[in-house]
């Protein structure tokens, strides 16, 4: 079980940020596009210093908690799940907060402030108040 404590985590991390996308609203999943072109460069940018670290023997990583599949130049499969994964929890993290803040926002308005009031109370010239 050790050999897949690694994809374990990884799998772990989409499982808890999975409700983001449907209980507030993230629509990352949704938007695949988008989704793509976050990740593309996120995962070509840091396989390339990985791979470099790995070819300069500046880290190595410990076969007892890896499958032993690695990609051409000897990184992990996991490596390349994980700057995969994390990536797309951020995003979901991102765009819940992004969902939540604007429905606080829109419930912190006063009445007042809606369509057609004529803006805050006590403000001088310009178009909210109608004074041009």
């Amino acid at each position: 079980m050790d050999r897949y404590q690694y994809l374990l985590l990884m799998a772990g991390c989409l499982a808890i940020t999975l409700p983001l996308e449907f209980v507030l609203r993230a629509r990352v999943y949704r938007r695949p596009g988008l989704l793509v072109t976050a990740l593309v460069p996120i995962v070509v940018v840091f396989s390339v210093w990985d791979l470099v670290g790995i070819w300069r023997d500046h880290w190595s990583y410990n076969q007892a908690y890896v499958t032993g599949l690695d990609l051409p130049g000897g990184m992990p499969i996991e490596e390349l799940v994980f700057f995969v994964v994390v990536p797309i929890c951020g995003l979901l993290t991102y765009e819940a907060v992004g969902w939540v803040l604007s429905v606080l926002r829109r419930m912190s308005r006063r009445p007042d402030q809606g369509a057609g009031s004529g803006g805050p109370v006590g403000r001088a010239g310009g178009p909210e108040t109608g004074d041009a």
